[in-house]
């Protein structure tokens, strides 16, 4: 797949006249950022000069920030004074997204439009919840929300679209291959020691067990599907494969032992005529259960009311009772920051925490956006649409066990399928193009003839 834009689906005139006037707005404020970060925060106003820098060049070379946003999704390191800190995936993916969705090639796809258009559903009905429960982190969260999904589609089409699928992805993984690395390599050191706890890797910034375990099966995923136009080797993509469910098993984290279980399976049996790699899907079932029960066994059997099983059940009836306070429009998004409630956490169900931030009404738009994307996904040429559906439905699944609304996790998913609608996009337009020339060769030779 060669790096190109093509002509006939450029940017608009407006939109680099918006993105000139934006720059021009953000380069004042951000000169003043600088000079206020560079005594106290040297390193801080260094990054953000060179934000700057990747900006200005964004407006000769529309892909650059999104395609340098693609590695830099991996990572939670936060960032900024106290009080207004974000993660850094966050900061890139807003960065990103502008010149993504004013110079991004056009128009966006069929499948792109429906995806967005679902997730307008989902807002739409979250927005009652806003309008229900004024307070800042619930406005906020509501934007930060649609950025994580809609935001990040699109981040991932002006990759694909433009040609840079197979780099994006590429990037994408060897973060997730480094990250890997690292779990596995202080695991065994930890065992070594004797020690046979969960790893919460320490480099090369900290991270939580379930973090690090819902990306890698991300990666793992991705090898697993091994999509024909990413053009990695096979050798490359087993051994992603396996170094990403080493560092999920270092890790124990069961929600992503669970979920990559269930998709290698779904994917198997719809795309790999490799009667193998199906067994291997459906064996791999197997153990995956017994490690997750034998974890499961140990913290009841342990008596300790304060581990992850007894917690999730005490935090899976408190969000039930959340919800009945208000049960058509919930307690607002991030409602468990406010301490205006007796209760300080995030449900850790996807259904339960839509189901208490936003009601019933914010469960009927998750729903309806969750199965609508999930068939789109499905529906689309299998080259592509199965890596994207995969993806999406890995974080549905681990969001079954765990937190869903979670900066990365939710970004990384929407991305790759970005990633794959823009590439998709562009086969299909090359097709067009080839199609059209071989039928004007045609009636040239029939007006000579």
């Amino acid at each position: 797949m060669t790096p190109r834009l093509d002509p006939g689906t450029a940017a608009s005139p407006w939109g680099l006249r918006a993105l000139g006037v934006l720059a021009v707005v953000v380069s004042v404020g951000i000169v003043v950022v600088v000079g206020y970060l560079a005594a106290s925060q040297p390193a801080l106003a260094l990054g953000v000069a060179g934000v700057v820098l990747l900006a200005g060049i964004s407006v000769r070379q529309p892909v650059v920030l999104p395609l340098v946003a693609m590695p830099l999704m991996v990572v939670v390191a936060r960032v900024g004074p106290p009080g207004l800190d974000m993660s850094v995936s966050d900061l890139v993916l807003g960065v990103a997204f502008w010149p993504a969705v004013l110079l991004a090639p056009r128009p966006f796809s069929p499948d792109l439009r429906r995806l967005l258009w679902l997730n307008v559903v989902y807002q739409a009905a979250t927005l009652l919840t806003v309008v229900a429960n004024p307070f800042l982190a619930n406005t906020v969260e509501w934007f930060h929300a649609w950025l994580l999904v809609s935001g990040s589609l699109v981040v991932g089409w002006a990759v694909g679209r433009s040609g840079y699928a197979v780099q994006g992805v590429s990037l994408f993984l060897l973060a997730c291959v480094l990250l890997a690395a690292s779990t596995v390599v202080q695991g065994a050191l930890q065992w070594a020691g004797g020690s046979f706890a969960a790893i919460y890797p320490s480099w090369p910034w900290s991270m939580h067990k379930n973090f690090i375990g819902t990306l890698l099966s991300f990666s793992a995923v991705l090898a697993f599907v091994r999509p024909g136009w990413l053009r990695w080797p096979r050798w490359a993509m087993r051994l992603v494969f396996w170094v990403s469910a080493a560092g999920i098993a270092f890790a124990q984290s069961r929600q992503a032992m669970l979920a990559l279980a269930v998709v290698l399976v779904i994917v198997s049996l719809r795309t790999h005529p490799d009667k193998g790699r199906q067994w291997f899907a459906a064996l791999a079932m197997a153990p995956v259960a017994l490690v997750v029960a034998s974890l499961v066994r140990q913290d009841v059997e342990s008596g300790n009311v304060h581990n992850s099983v007894f917690q999730r059940l005490t935090w899976f009836e408190d969000s039930v009772a959340a919800w009945q306070t208000n049960p058509w429009f919930g307690l607002g998004l991030r409602y468990w920051t406010t301490g205006e409630t007796p209760y300080a956490f995030q449900p850790p169900q996807v259904f339960l925490e839509v189901l208490a931030t936003t009601g019933v009404i914010g469960l009927l738009g998750f729903l309806v956006m969750a199965v609508g994307m999930l068939r789109v996904l499905w529906s689309m040429d299998p080259r592509y649409g199965t890596l994207a559906f995969a993806m999406l439905l890995t974080r549905l699944t681990q969001g079954q066990f765990d937190l869903f609304w979670v900066g990365v996790s939710v970004s990384v998913p929407f991305a790759v399928a970005g990633v794959c609608l823009g590439a998709h996009a562009l086969h299909t337009a090359d097709d067009r193009d080839e199609v059209g020339r071989r039928s004007s060769g045609r009636r040239l030779k029939e007006s000579a003839s």
